[in-house]
């Protein structure tokens, strides 16, 4: 069959059109949990679920288990849902030998090996799903190929850190709310790339609002915790300027709160921020739409880039990508013999700015 993208398989399931199976699998856990669950509560009503959906783990199967099930033929119904969850653990799935069976090595031949043979034949009344997180299955295997060509793959691959605000503006437009560019950026960079964690905060923000609401700062404020006046996008905005006073400010708070405002974190939003600075110091064509695609950056922080590029000379930005680095191993014990991650933090801020 095919490797399909996501927008293609939630369509096709809307449209009721069903493949015997389905590998969800990759790094982002948010996208394969969306596409299993629309299968889960989709494919069959809830009569037909009584006895012919089956949610399973990995950890707990064995192959010749997975293919009896897989076997099963529905009962009053077109199709039996046979949904197996965390299948990194399944051994058989992945290639590993089974503790109790050396058959189910993958590299016996199918006939030996039952999941392989299954994969190679499967029921069309069935829909099984393999739910893969954090790992993919290797693609020169037996399996791999067997579930490319008689299913559907798809790989769920992690958002890039410059994404996630316009992904944050997609995702509360698609429920009818607006988000200003600012606070998009402040939640991406308080909340990271793991986008069940964003999906949760936005919920949380719209429990209050009405449809139609501009998302802003003070809303995100109220409802997340996020202080729009101490966080990292500040930092990172006062060191542009070389605003010693409200960068030692907002040092001091992430100090006093260090389980809001990991050190990780400041060092990854950090080398970001001045890795792009770097970028627009080697640009030939500094025009603000050419500056917003090289930097990929929403044109509104287009100007902020250019006004911390006069703070911040080609050289003096190397130095700080140089010393983003050095202070990076130190958090990990190197050349640190026990400083504080919070002076740390100062160190880094005071040799940023000076």
């Amino acid at each position: 069959m095919a490797i399909k993208s996501y927008d293609e398989l939630i369509r096709d399931i809307k449209n009721k059109i069903y493949h015997p199976v389905y590998l969800l699998q990759g790094d982002e856990a948010f996208y394969i949990d969306k596409v299993s669950d629309l299968l889960e509560s989709s494919v069959l009503d809830d009569m037909e679920k009584e006895f012919n959906q089956s949610v399973v783990y990995g950890r707990d199967l064995e192959a010749p288990e997975m293919v009896s099930i897989a076997k099963r033929y529905p009962m009053m119904a077109n199709y039996q849902v046979v949904i197996v969850k965390e299948a990194q653990d399944f051994k058989a799935l992945m290639g590993r030998k089974s503790d109790d069976d050396d058959n189910e090595k993958e590299d016996e031949p199918a006939e030996k090996n039952p999941l392989i043979n299954y994969l190679n034949n499967p029921l069309k009344s069935t829909v099984l799903v393999f739910c893969v997180k954090y790992k993919t299955l290797d693609k020169r295997g037996k399996i791999y190929k067997a579930l490319e060509k008689n299913g559907i793959v798809y790989e769920s691959k992690k958002i890039y850190e410059n994404k996630v605000p316009e992904w944050i503006e997609k995702y509360l437009a698609e429920k009818n709310f607006k988000i200003a560019p600012v606070a998009a950026k402040l939640m991406a960079d308080h909340l990271g790339t793991d986008l069940s964690k964003v999906v949760n905060e936005c919920d949380k923000l719209l429990i209050n609002q009405k449809p139609g609401t501009t998302i802003d700062v003070s809303i995100i404020e109220t409802n997340i915790g996020i202080s729009k006046d101490f966080n990292i996008f500040e930092l990172n905005s006062a060191l542009g300027r070389r605003d010693v006073i409200k960068a030692t400010r907002i040092v001091n708070y992430f100090r006093a709160n260090p389980k809001s405002n990991p050190f990780v974190l400041s060092i990854f939003n950090f080398y970001s921020y001045f890795s792009k600075i770097l970028m627009y110091h080697a640009l030939i064509d500094k025009s603000k739409n050419n500056v917003a695609v090289a930097l990929k950056v929403n044109p509104f922080f287009v100007e902020e880039y250019i006004n911390a590029a006069k703070n911040y000379p080609f050289a003096k930005t190397e130095q700080i990508i140089s010393t983003l680095r050095e202070y990076d191993l130190k958090s990990k014990g190197v050349n640190n013999n026990g400083t504080p991650e919070g002076d740390l933090l100062r160190e880094l801020v005071y040799k940023i700015l000076h």
